[in-house]
This record gives structure tokens, sequence and C-alpha cells, in this order.
């Protein structure tokens, strides 16, 4: 079994029931839920919106390969009303957002999937929720744990790791 951690977002429609579904189904298909933060609030980042998003972090134990986890998450957003606009560059409101932010400690870089996520060490709305369950998981590129990361992100004065 491996240490699997999804970054789940929602903008639009019903946010915290569509977040509920999309765990239930991760349940069903990936594995089972060992940790799960609390739901926050946040901006909508990397793009301007009026609908803020519902986000939580997941730990799952898998015994999925990822591009296996990745096909299911794609599936799981796709029946929760997820369309993707190529033009849109990954930026904009979604009823369902779900993210692969770690893979145990493996490092994939592949033209489908890159994990750890490339930009989660940036990302508050991601680095909140995955404190919550996981404060002291460490970054296999990066070395830094995750509450340091959102030390990083959350300080004035220091710039994000890169």
């Amino acid at each position: 079994m491996t240490d699997l951690y999804l970054g789940l977002g929602s903008n639009l429609g019903q946010r915290e029931a569509t977040l509920r579904r999309a765990i239930d189904e991760i349940k069903k298909r990936i594995g089972p839920v060992a940790g799960q933060s609390a739901f926050v609030e946040t901006e909508p980042w990397g793009y301007a919106s009026a609908r803020p998003f519902l986000n939580a972090a997941l730990h799952v134990r898998t015994a999925l390969m990822a591009t296996n986890v990745l096909a299911a998450c794609l599936a799981i957003e796709y029946e929760l009303g997820r369309r993707r606009n190529p033009e849109a560059n990954g930026y904009a409101d979604r009823p369902i957002d779900i993210d692969i932010l770690f893979y145990g400690n493996q490092v994939i870089e592949t033209a489908a999937l890159r994990v750890p996520h490339p930009l989660l060490h940036r990302r508050a709305f991601v680095l909140v929720p995955l404190a919550q369950i996981a404060p002291q998981l460490r970054h296999p590129v990066l070395g830094a744990t995750v509450e340091e990361m959102l030390r990083r992100v959350n300080s004035p004065t220091q710039a994000p790791a890169i």
C-alpha cells in the first residue's frame, strides 16, 4: 500500500456536497481514507473569480499505481460535472478538482503526471489543509516539510522555495 495525498477543491454548485461525493468515490475506487482535513474556504488562485473555493486534503492508502490513481481522479471529476477547457490554462471555476499531491515519496515526471504536484509548495490553499493531516510530511525534492513550506508561503519576507 502506498501513502497518497490528494488535494480537492470546488467553487461551483453545492461545494461541500460535491467534495463529500468525491471523497466517497475516492474511498470506493482508490482506497481507504487514513486522514482528512477540514474544509477550508479560499480565494481562487491563478485567475480572477468572485466564487471562493472550498478545499480539503486527504491521506489515502492505495494499492493502485499512480497512473491508475490519476485515471480514477479524472473519472470522478468528470462524473461530478467537471469539463476541462484547454483555453483556460487549467484555471477556471469548476465543480471539482482533484490533484495528486504526493504518491509515497516517489518523483514522477511524465507528460500526463507530475508528482509531487509541481506547484503545491506555492499554494497556501493546498498547504493549509495538508498541514492539518500531515505537517511533517517531507517533500522528496525540496526536502522541506509541509509545515515548513506553509510557513514560507505565509511569510512576507521569505519567498516560497522553488
